[in-house]
Formats: C-alpha cells, sequence, structure tokens
C-alpha cells in the first residue's frame, strides 16, 4: 500500500461544514472527495473545471447599482411598466 501523508490547510469554517454536508450525501468523506481531485488533477494535469478571473457579469458592482436604483425608482413610483404580449418560441 502507498505511503500517505498529512496535508494541512485552512478553509472558512461554514465552507468545510457544507462540504462535509455534501460529501456525507454522496456517501465520501471529505478526505476522499479531496483525494478523487487530487488524483484527477494529477492523471489530466489541469484544474478539472474552468476558472476565471471574469465574474459574472450580472453580480458586478456597476450592475447591482443599477438594479438597486431601478428598485427604488419602482418603490417610489418613478418607473413606467407597460404590458406587452409574450413571445413564443
Amino acid at each position: 500500500m502507498a505511503r500517505t501523508t498529512m496535508v494541512n490547510f485552512r478553509i472558512d469554517e461554514d465552507v468545510k461544514k457544507n462540504m462535509e454536508e455534501v460529501c456525507s450525501k454522496m456517501g465520501l468523506t471529505m478526505t476522499a472527495a479531496l483525494n478523487i481531485f487530487i488524483n484527477k488533477v494529477t492523471m489530466e494535469r489541469r484544474i478539472p473545471f474552468e476558472i476565471t478571473a471574469d465574474a459574472d457579469p450580472f453580480y458586478s458592482e456597476s450592475n447591482i447599482r443599477y438594479l438597486e436604483k431601478k428598485m427604488d425608482d419602482y418603490k417610489e413610483g418613478r418607473m413606467e411598466l407597460s404590458e406587452h404580449d409574450l413571445l413564443e418560441d
């Protein structure tokens, strides 16, 4: 059997708790899930999912400000609303 070694790292407590719950539902320990991830990275020599620097533009600071202003306008009655027919695909 291969020798094992201990790896320590820090993770947010809530994230750890959620990870343990998800792993448990899949019948895994967090250690087993992390070993699967590490083995996949090692075999494929890549992160097995996309990592980007660009966050979802919907959640950008400028869009959030825009949506908050629109909501304020709606609540204060400053927004004109109109009905339209739904389009069929």
